[in-house]
């Protein structure tokens, strides 16, 4: 293992830094992220339309594509950072939450009926001055 360490030093170091990195960048993005969610985003029974829409039909598919390459991208590096150093868990979620998938809007509104998810989403929400959220029942 240790021969391991010794021969793949840079590779670690660079993990360690894009960890960092990682971290810093989600402690600005995710309360700016949370600051932007429309009210009332979870109050419907279906995933309200995206502002992206209306664009042409191939900015679409780039943008549907590039969101979920990059969600899969956080994803591996969230798994991987639970190893290193770095908000493992954080930025699973934030790849799982920009991945498509069925079932993905009940599982978001379900996680953020929760009470330990939904008073920290508002408090940041607060502190942004915006509303609360308002969840469907």
């Amino acid at each position: 293992m240790l021969e391991w360490i010794k021969d793949h030093q840079p590779l670690l170091w660079s993990l360690s830094g894009a960890s960092v990195a990682v971290l810093i960048l989600s402690m600005f993005m995710i309360p700016w992220v949370v600051a932007r969610i429309r009210p009332d985003y979870f109050a419907h029974a279906k995933r309200p339309d995206r502002s992206w829409i209306n664009l042409p039909g191939t900015v679409r598919v780039a943008i549907h594509i590039g969101k979920n390459l990059l969600g899969a991208v956080l994803m591996i590096g969230g798994l991987a950072m639970l190893f290193l150093p770095g908000p493992g868990l954080v930025t699973v979620l934030i790849g799982f939450f920009l991945l498509d998938f069925p079932g993905k809007y009940r599982f978001e509104q379900w996680l953020v009926k929760r009470r330990l998810v939904h008073r920290p989403i508002n408090w940041l929400r607060h502190r942004a001055g915006r509303g609360p959220l308002i969840v469907r029942q």
